[in-house]
Parts: structure tokens; C-alpha cells; sequence
């Protein structure tokens, strides 16, 4: 049992040495607003990281699998095996994976959750954060359901996402939020080896 703890301990530091190398140099550039970082070891292990911004058109869900290949397209090729971590920074927005192919998928998936959590219960004495407007407390709802992140494997290059999977941003608010417009940002990571 220690034997296997200390393996277990080792792997965990081998893991975690090169996002440590990004978090230096993360660090160190910070000032300089670099949204772009990278890092390399010797064991052919990479750890990449971007910030990307993306405009939902209107409130729904979007398809940004595009969007997102096109932004780390040149680093993604270079990963045999690994993972992709998206992150929205946003608390009235989410992301998910679903169809690609027929957008009245899109569509329905609206509709579904403005009938799980509907606008109706700002008004109602539902909800007490009701000061920004009709759709951002179940904005922040559909939010916290639906989730902020998305991890998908990396495979010879490419996403190794289904047949018809696709990337959803989705967009809960008319309004947009405090920021004006439907303008959001994703986090993505990319870690694996080459």
C-alpha cells in the first residue's frame, strides 16, 4: 500500500510540474496581458493555454466547435493524446456538447430550459436577486445545470468528438450581462503529449 502511494505521489508531481512551468510563466507575463502561454518537457508532455472570445449573436445556444478548433488549430496538431479543458468566464452562460448536425436542437434545447427554469420566476417571489433584469437569475441557473467547462480528449490531432457532437456556447441572458452585448470568454487548455 505506501509503495502504490508513493508511485501515486510521484505521478501526481510528474503531472503537475509542467503546469507549475505555466503558471510561472503566466505569472511572469501577466503584466503584460499575454492570453497566450505555453510549455514543454522533456518527456514530450505539452501544456498550452488561450483565452478566446466569442459573440453568442442572441440569447440561445450556439454552435462554437469552429471557433474553438480555428483558435488552438496549430497546437492541437501537434497533441497525439490528451485533453481539452474549456472554461467560460461567465456566470450567465455555459457550455455543453450536443448535435451539430440539425439546428432545431439548438433551438429545443432553449426552449427546454426556459421551461425548467423560467423568467416568470423572477417575478413570482421565487427568486430574490432580481435587480438585473428578468433573465439573469435564471441565467445564473441555467448556468450552474448546464456547466462552465468541458473536457474532451484529444486524439492524433483533432477533438475526438462523435459523429455529430458539436461545442455549445450557450447564452442565457437578452441582455448580455453587465458587459454589454453577448460578447464571452472561454478558457482553453490543452495538455498531452506529442
Amino acid at each position: 500500500m505506501l509503495k502504490s502511494r508513493r508511485h501515486s505521489s510521484l505521478q501526481f508531481f510528474l503531472i503537475l510540474l509542467p503546469l507549475l512551468s505555466v503558471i510561472q510563466a503566466y505569472s511572469s507575463s501577466s503584466k503584460s496581458n499575454n492570453l497566450c502561454m505555453s510549455a514543454t518537457t522533456g518527456n514530450n508532455q505539452m501544456w498550452y493555454q488561450k483565452e478566446i472570445s466569442v459573440t453568442a449573436p442572441h440569447r440561445g445556444c450556439h454552435l462554437i466547435t469552429k471557433d474553438v478548433t480555428t483558435a488552438v488549430g496549430s497546437e492541437l496538431k501537434n497533441v497525439k493524446i490528451g485533453m481539452m479543458n474549456l472554461f467560460i468566464q461567465h456566470t450567465s452562460a455555459s457550455l455543453t456538447i450536443n448535435e451539430n448536425a440539425d439546428p432545431d436542437v439548438r433551438r429545443d434545447m432553449e426552449v427546454a430550459m426556459n421551461k425548467i427554469v423560467p423568467a416568470s420566476w423572477n417575478r413570482d417571489g421565487t427568486f430574490r436577486h432580481t435587480l438585473e433584469g428578468d433573465d439573469d437569475m435564471p441565467g445564473h441557473v441555467k448556468s450552474s445545470m448546464m456547466g462552465v467547462s468541458l473536457n474532451i480528449p484529444v486524439r492524433n490531432g483533432r477533438l475526438a468528438l462523435g459523429t455529430w457532437q458539436g461545442i455549445y456556447l450557450n447564452e442565457h441572458r437578452d441582455q448580455g450581462g453587465w458587459g454589454g452585448g453577448h460578447t464571452r470568454r472561454i478558457v482553453i487548455t490543452i495538455q498531452g503529449q506529442g
